[in-house]
């Protein structure tokens, strides 16, 4: 069976990444296809010694820093591959992806990390984020996000099957595309991120990218109102100067900037409890705490919701990993870490650890395998 992987881009190594890093160590003979390719020499390794087949941005000016500028002409260049002869299509979706084009025996799988969040629900948002959101470039940006839209939805049509990271993403797909889903999540170096010996210390870390929508200025506010609690806060990004000029003059919030796997899980092992504000699709963040013995406070809202289990949600057979806050507001984050810190004594290591192994490597690669040997033979019964 000769397969095809298609992936957006290569810029850093996320979340994403890790799913793609699995799938290419599942399909070693696949090829893959992507619109760019930057990711740095030290990351490549994830690639399996392969070589991306690029698209024409890949060679348009400024691509490298600003490929954002370009999206609206990714749908054409995802279109401009050539996967005749392949018979397994494996899309990883987060933006355009899933719209390659496929013949009508090809079996075409796409992975949604999320239908494009800048194009649906989270529209508005991106808009004033980009400073588009105002007089005619506002128009013009508005018009075409539904001209996206509409191409989204209908390059839906080409799947044969979804994959959904969560079942919050699959509701989104329900309601994008008018599809059903399976949910397999995302994997977690279950193997790598472990428990330690040393004893927790009396602070609070999160490890995120420093993007607008991760709402790290909520942990910052928070933090603010309680000088008597310290945040460490790991991860680089365009928000950084701003979040530093945010929490200037608090003592008790750190900047770590980007660390290597081997720190941020030292200190996954040491904090007290790890904060999430974001409103992921999943978040592998607060699992990979959670695999470290770390209980996690984050907001309700997401994967979080699948990730987490809170005291209320709780059973003999699972016990409690952390609390779930209701409102994107400071007060709510800081009444939750008052709680937690009240009942801290509900959230064990072990309990943390058990629940996050239920999202470990071996499990992804098993309920992948599965799913892609059955629709595979559907295929050829037909």
């Amino acid at each position: 069976m000769k397969v095809a992987i298609i992936h957006e881009w290569l810029i850093v190594n996320g979340g994403a990444e890790k799913v793609l890093e699995e799938i290419l160590g599942l399909y070693p003979r696949a090829d893959l296809f992507c619109l760019l390719d930057f990711l740095p020499e030290s990351e490549r390794r994830l690639l399996g010694g392969r070589t991306p087949k690029t698209s024409f941005l890949q060679h348009l000016p400024g691509a490298r820093r600003h490929y954002q500028l370009y999206l609206p002409l990714m749908p054409l260049a995802v279109e401009q591959f050539d996967l005749k002869g392949y018979d397994l299509i494996i899309s990883l979706n987060y933006a355009v992806a899933k719209g390659v084009i496929t013949g009508p025996d090809q079996l075409h799988i796409a992975y949604v990390h999320t239908p494009m969040r800048f194009a649906w629900e989270m529209r508005e948002e991106y808009l004033q984020n980009m400073g588009c959101d105002r007089g005619l470039k506002g128009f013009a940006a508005r018009l075409m996000l539904q001209r996206l839209r509409h191409w989204d939805r209908m390059t839906a049509t080409g799947v044969d099957s979804f994959l959904a990271n969560s079942s919050h993403v699959a509701g989104r797909i329900r309601k994008c595309y008018g599809r059903e889903s399976t949910v397999i999540h995302p994997p977690t170096a279950t193997d790598f991120f472990t428990p330690g010996q040393a004893p927790r210390e009396d602070f609070f870390i999160t490890v995120s990218r420093l993007v607008a929508y991760k709402r790290i200025d909520l942990l910052v506010e928070a933090f603010r109102r309680m000088p008597e609690k310290k945040l460490v806060i790991i991860g680089d990004g365009p928000e950084k100067a701003r979040l530093q000029a945010q929490a200037r003059g608090a003592d008790n919030i750190a900047f770590l900037g980007q660390c290597d796997d081997k720190t941020v899980r030292d200190h996954l092992r040491r904090a007290r409890a790890f904060v999430f504000a974001a409103c992921e699709d999943f978040g592998i963040s607060p699992v990979e705490a959670q695999a470290c013995g770390c209980p996690v406070i984050a907001y309700g809202r997401g994967g979080s919701r699948e990730t987490v289990v809170t005291p209320e949600n709780a059973t003999a057979d699972r016990p409690p990993t952390g609390i779930l806050f209701p409102a994107q507001e400071a007060a709510s984050l800081t009444a939750a870490i008052r709680d937690f810190l009240a009942r801290q004594e509900l959230f064990t290591a072990a309990a943390c650890r058990k629940n996050a192994l239920r999202f470990s490597r071996a499990r992804f690669r098993q309920k992948l395998t599965r799913f892609i040997d059955r629709h595979c033979r559907k295929r050829e019964l037909n």
